[in-house]
C-alpha cells in the first residue's frame, strides 16, 4: 500500500511574511557583508574584544575546549548536517514519494553551502592568529560555515515538521535541539578562536536568508495537491 502524499497544514498567505523575513535578511547581511569588506574600525574592534577574550578563557578551560572541539567536530560539522540533510531527502521519497520535496531540500542546502565558498573566496577575512591556538580552520573566515550551514538546515527542517503538522511533542524537541545547535555551533568557533563574531553572526544571518528564500521558491512553484 502506497503512503499517501504529503498535505500541509500552512497555505500560501505565509508567502507575505516571508517576503518581509527575506528581505529584512538581505539587507542585514548586506549590510553586514560590507562593515567587513571595508573593514569598518568599531566592527573590527569588537570583534578583537571579544575573540582575545573568549581565547583567554579557552585557553584556561582546556576540559570545556575539548568538549567544545568535539561538539564543533563531530556533532555540528557542516558534514553531519548535510548527511542529516540528506536523510530527510531519502525519508521523504521512501515513506512519502515526495521527489519534488526531496529535490527542493537537497538543492537548497547544496546552494547554501555553493554561497558560503564563493562568499568566503570573495571577501577573504583572514581567520584570527594565536600565539597559543586551541584548534585550527581552513579557507577564509567569512561567513562561518558551520553557524551557516547549521542555521539552512535546521531551519529547513522546522519548516518542513512546521508545514506538514509535527505534533507539539516533536515540534517542541525539535525546536529546542535546533536552538542549542544553531547557537551552540557558533558560540563553539568563536571559542576555539577559529572565528570572529561577526563571522559567525554573518553565518547566521545568511543561513536564515537561504531559508526564506528557499521557502518562498517552493511556496510559489509548489503545485496545488491534486485532487483524489
Amino acid at each position: 500500500m502506497r503512503t499517501p502524499h504529503l498535505t500541509p497544514r500552512l497555505q500560501r498567505p505565509m508567502n507575505r511574511r516571508a517576503v518581509r523575513v527575506s528581505v529584512a535578511l538581505a539587507l542585514a547581511s548586506v549590510l553586514l557583508l560590507t562593515l567587513v569588506a571595508v573593514d569598518w574600525h568599531p566592527l573590527i574592534t569588537l570583534d578583537g574584544d571579544i575573540a582575545r577574550a573568549t581565547h583567554r578563557w579557552a585557553v584556561d578551560e582546556p576540559g570545556l575546549t575539548h568538549a567544545f572541539r568535539i561538539l564543533t567536530d563531530w556533532v555540528w560539522d557542516p558534514l553531519t548536517m548535510r548527511l542529516l540533510c540528506a536523510a530527510v531527502a531519502v525519508f521523504l521519497v521512501w515513506r512519502h514519494s515526495a521527489w519534488g520535496l526531496a529535490l527542493w531540500l537537497a538543492v537548497a542546502c547544496a546552494l547554501g553551502t555553493v554561497l558560503q565558498q564563493v562568499l568566503k573566496a570573495a571577501v577573504g577575512r583572514a581567520r584570527p592568529v594565536w600565539p597559543d591556538p586551541v584548534d585550527s580552520a581552513h579557507y577564509a573566515a567569512f561567513p562561518s560555515g558551520h553557524a551557516m550551514t547549521a542555521t539552512v538546515v535546521s531551519g529547513l527542517l522546522l519548516w518542513l515538521l512546521r508545514r506538514y503538522g509535527a505534533g507539539r511533542v516533536v515540534w517542541r524537541t525539535a525546536v529546542t535541539g535546533s536552538v542549542v545547535s544553531v547557537l551552540g555551533v557558533g558560540l563553539t568557533r568563536i571559542w576555539l578562536g577559529v572565528h570572529w563574531p561577526s563571522d559567525v553572526l554573518g553565518g547566521w544571518l545568511l543561513g536564515a536568508l537561504v531559508v526564506a528564500l528557499a521557502v518562498l521558491s517552493y511556496e510559489r512553484f509548489d503545485r496545488a495537491p491534486e485532487r483524489p
